[in-house]
């Protein structure tokens, strides 16, 4: 039996219903019209860079314009209400739709020390299909990732200094340079968290600058306080130095250590470093309630390996970052 919907309806006309090919075309052609572009040729067809009917994303599919329509080739109900829709009715509810906004801030994680090239290559496959912003994996993944993911629009993340962050900021400069020539355009640091609580502040900030500068602004840094080992007043220390030093996010977690993020952590970061540098909340994020809580502290990019999940509101019963 087809997939049906009850009518999306302009304010002067009567309720229909109507198959969802239907739908689709009559969407499509409105939106295209305000977009000032042609119509889709067949329904369930869109130019561009929009999804095929199998749902399955092509090669490309994330970069530029975004993802493409969130469910079988329908939309989203944006695009409806913007084609002149007053009221939406459907058959599935609308609360299952895959959430594009907040996969563009998610990046789908896997950092195990048993990693395999087989589930790398499952994780840049789930992004791309997804339209995540990046996946984030080890470095020794950095060159396969970016194989994988040449022409999605997907980024590759990857960590430094990871997990404890105790290596000397000539090692954490010279992983950053390697993993960037591997093709990463995304890293992760961790911070000198001993350093942090010993005092020694100006380490700390040598330690960043060295990723920063190795980074030469092409590469986005972000710097891993983990937060769980850190009272608050060291959190707004951290993060402080972490804006002094040319970093573009503060990250909460390493989801290694006794703690991830937690609402009052994200809290604390982006009241401290303004609106002008990301804050990023990871470790313990395997539900869409969760990530809602982090965003409305102040998140603006989240780290989970429970993505997939997070994006299509299903419950998430397993463990991982």
């Amino acid at each position: 039996m087809p997939w049906t919907v009850l009518a999306v309806a302009p304010p002067d006309a009567g309720s229909l219903i109507m198959e969802r090919d239907e739908l689709v075309s009559i969407i499509t052609r409105q939106v295209m019209q305000k977009l000032g572009g042609e119509p889709a040729t067949s329904a369930g067809a869109t130019t561009g860079n929009a999804s095929t009917g199998s749902g399955l994303v092509r090669s490309g599919d994330c970069s530029s314009d975004g993802c493409p329509p969130a469910w079988d080739g329908i939309g989203t109900v944006g695009d409806m209400l913007a084609a002149g829709a007053s009221r939406i009715s459907a058959v599935a509810p609308l609360g299952k739709f895959p959430d594009r906004t907040l996969a563009q801030m998610i990046d789908h994680t896997l950092l195990k020390a048993e990693a395999t090239a087989d589930e790398v290559r499952s994780l840049c496959r789930e992004a791309a299909e997804n339209c995540f912003m990046s996946v984030c994996v080890n470095p020794v993944w950095v060159k396969l990732a970016a194989r994988e993911l040449r022409g999605s629009g997907v980024k590759v993340c990857t960590v430094i200094g990871f997990p404890l962050g105790a290596t000397t900021p000539r090692v954490k400069e010279l992983e950053t340079r390697v993993c960037i020539d591997d093709g990463a355009g995304e890293v992760d640091m961790v911070l000198n968290v001993g350093a942090l609580k010993s005092g020694d502040l100006k380490l700390v900030e040598q330690d960043v600058r060295a990723v920063v500068r190795a980074a030469r602004g092409n590469v986005l840094t972000k710097v891993i306080l983990e937060t769980c080992l850190l009272s608050p007043e060291e959190i707004r220390t951290a993060s402080s130095i972490c804006a002094a030093a040319g970093a573009d996010f503060v990250k909460t977690s390493t989801g290694f250590n006794k703690g991830g993020a937690t609402v009052e952590a994200v809290r604390i970061m982006r009241e401290t470093v303004g609106k002008e540098m990301g804050v990023k909340a990871s470790g313990g994020i395997r539900d869409h309630e969760t990530a809602l809580r982090m965003i409305g502290a102040g998140a603006s990019r989240l780290g989970a390996s429970a993505s997939v999940a997070i994006v299509n509101q299903e419950s998430n019963k397993g463990g991982g970052y």
